[in-house]
């Protein structure tokens, strides 16, 4: 079993979303907590990145923010949490969450959060790390996503053993669990060590 001590966490900063969502994200700030595991995380106070960080502070556990330096303002910076990094650029940012993390996990989102999933997803198919990947699919969301993906394996352009690279859960607790489990599949390599008269 992997201990996880602290995990990414990839999420929409909107404050336009359903209650049940920012519901999500703090049902995993909670879960989180209550095992002891920290976050990393963008560093905003809105949204469901605002949800989870404010969740996670009320039981008195790690949560650290990495912004970049446009966004470091009142309006859009965590001001309360263990700790924010000022960074310069979204890619020193995702660089520095991904250093700091056990485990990625990313919450519904919109363009930056599904980035920087397929970001560190490909990472993983490509041996660059070897970490678990999760979606907490909350209210179903991730399910198109899902099947899109889904649609790429049984089209060719997704080998079977990088589809198991994905773990789903709607559920806090069981993805959590299924994290803390994995074990990186057999065959991964073959993506860049292949024959070259193939």
């Amino acid at each position: 079993m992997n201990k996880l001590k602290r995990v990414c966490v990839y999420c929409g900063s909107s404050d336009h979303v359903a209650p049940d969502y920012l519901g999500a994200a703090t049902a995993l700030g909670q879960a989180l907590a209550a095992r002891k595991i920290g976050v990393v995380f963008g560093g905003g106070r809105t949204g469901m990145m605002g949800a989870l960080a404010d969740a996670m502070l009320a039981a008195d556990a790690e949560v650290v923010g990495i912004i970049p330096k446009r966004f470091d303002t009142p309006a859009l910076a965590h001001l309360g949490l263990t700790e924010l990094r000022v960074v310069e650029t979204m890619h020193e940012r995702k660089a520095a969450m991904a250093s700091l993390a056990d485990a990625f996990i990313a919450l519904p989102g919109g363009f930056g959060t599904f980035e920087e999933l397929f970001e560190i997803l490909t990472w993983a198919q490509l041996g660059i790390h070897s970490r678990p990947v999760g979606v907490l699919n909350a209210k179903g969301y991730f399910n198109l996503l899902l099947s899109l993906i889904e649609h790429a394996r049984g089209e060719g352009f997704i080998y079977d053993e990088h589809r198991s690279l994905l773990i789903s859960e709607s559920n806090p607790d069981a993805l959590l669990a299924r994290l803390a489990l994995y074990h990186p599949p057999e065959g991964l390599k073959r993506w860049v060590e292949r024959d070259e008269q193939h």
